[in-house]
């Protein structure tokens, strides 16, 4: 009798499907505009990506022309129907008009994405009140005045809508480096779980979806820096290795469809569980200012 060999364990979580393979039946977002904002580059050109796929009509949004531009390429190269628009969504006047303008090519947005936020590193005694204030103000103040918008353009119609606002980790834990994008981001969860009980009455879903490691071509130059610093990217992951752009976008398409309608009030990690990650031995506290590289605190 022949002896049974043990199968050779795969390290990590498998590899998902291929690029273009679809986690919903074609056609789920037919006749559906959908706003991105910060979608021309990065995360948010991933998550339109995914709907266009779907057959959604994409609306991105973004200060940059630049941005705006190549994320239009991309999208029309997939062969939807793309609007880019200019918008700087701290002001609430421009995020009304980027809707009028969505809503004259489309019709009324159906999905909304919040994925435009302000980011760098920065110990928090030498934060200036002018970068406290832009972080916030784009990150949460804009998520905001857009989901506003949003609803408020619904509430009107009578119509049903689905709100996704794309957070991090650090709304839970704190992120020392980051007290302006952290304190924000923990705004724009509560968002989230308040928002989604005032609009639910009215037929206007609200999730959040947080990203772990997707390495994209418009990182901070800090996400950068630690990947370029780090010679075995996935060995530092539960997983084992990083996130494909289209397995965040196959999330986001999800808690905007049909099939999670229930779904509200959510925030959905996707990172393969490396927030959750904990050591059975602390290591010794580097302080902030060290790991940036910066000496003593000068006033």
């Amino acid at each position: 009798m022949t002896e049974p060999t043990a199968a050779t364990p795969t390290p990590g979580l498998p590899e998902p499907p291929p690029i273009g393979a679809a986690a919903l039946p074609p056609g789920t977002f037919a006749g559906t505009s959908v706003l991105v904002t910060g979608g021309g580059t990065g995360l948010g050109l991933a998550i339109a990506v995914e709907f266009a796929r779907l057959g959604a009509d994409l609306v991105i949004a973004s200060r940059k022309r630049e941005h705006l531009e190549q994320g239009e390429a991309v999208l029309r190269e997939l062969g939807g129907r793309v609007l880019a628009v200019p918008c700087d969504i701290r002001d609430p006047e421009r995020i009304a008009a980027a809707f009028d303008t969505a809503a004259e090519a489309f019709g009324p947005p159906g999905v909304l994405v919040n994925n435009a936020a302000a980011n760098f590193p920065v110990p928090a005694e030498d934060m200036s009140p002018n970068a406290w204030r832009t972080v916030v103000d784009i990150t949460l103040n804009g998520t905001y005045f857009c989901a506003r918008e949003f609803a408020r353009r619904h509430l009107e119609a009578g119509t049903p809508g689905s709100i996704v606002n794309v957070g991090a980790s650090y709304a839970w834990t704190g992120g020392p480096g980051f007290a302006h994008s952290a304190a924000a981001k923990a705004g724009v969860k509560n968002l989230v779980e308040t928002l989604a009980v005032e609009w639910g009455p009215y037929g206007i879903q609200v999730n959040g979806l947080v990203p772990g490691m997707f390495p994209h071509e418009d990182m901070t130059a800090d996400i950068k820096g630690n990947l370029d610093r780090t010679q075995v990217k996935d060995a530092c992951q539960p997983a084992l290795r990083v996130g494909r752009l289209r397995e965040l976008g196959w999330a986001a398409t999800f808690l905007a469809s049909p099939y999670a309608r229930f779904v509200s009030g959510h925030t959905l990690v996707v990172d393969g569980a490396n927030w959750q990650r904990r050591s059975l031995t602390n290591p010794p506290v580097v302080t902030v200012r060290e790991q940036m590289g910066r000496g003593p605190f000068q006033p």
